[in-house]
């Protein structure tokens, strides 16, 4: 088996990413909607509002992940949510999720940034596992809220 490709995604791409940006959305509850999965990644990527990188086996799409970016007062410097993380089922265990975050740290530390964060769900052991193998630490200083609006 060759190994996976990983380059950040532009418009062109969309048909790489979207089935599977669907995929991960479905994964999560959501409905199917791969109309407004295309264009919520369309908008996101022609407006610059967010980092997609995608990973590809022999021209087919694998995996992808979706970077978002904020600022840190604290830090006075730019971060990078790492928000969406998705491999295909036929391409797990290969080494692409390391590929995908690999791109990731390297894209945040290229510019400048003071973290990468992320949040998976507390009964996710393999990813939590996963991330803390590749360096990633709890939050032990700050506890997270959210008020959701819709």
């Amino acid at each position: 088996m060759s190994e996976a490709i990983v380059r950040r995604a532009t418009l062109a791409d969309l048909d790489l990413v979207t089935p599977l940006f669907d995929a991960y959305r479905q994964y999560y509850a959501c409905s199917p909607g791969i109309a407004a999965c295309r264009a919520f990644l369309s908008e996101r990527i022609e407006r610059d509002e967010s980092v997609v990188f995608v990973a590809t086996l022999a021209g087919r799409g694998v995996g992808f992940t979706q970077l978002y970016p904020r600022f840190t007062s604290i830090g006075l410097n730019r971060a990078w949510i790492l928000n969406d993380l998705y491999v295909d089922s036929s391409a797990r265990r290969t080494g692409v999720g390391r590929l995908l975050m690999n791109a990731a740290k390297q894209f945040a530390v290229a510019n400048g940034s003071a973290w990468l964060e992320l949040a998976t769900a507390k009964d996710n052991h393999g990813a939590r596992a996963f991330y803390r193998g590749l360096g990633y630490k709890l939050d032990e200083k700050f506890e997270h809220f959210k008020l959701t609006l819709r």
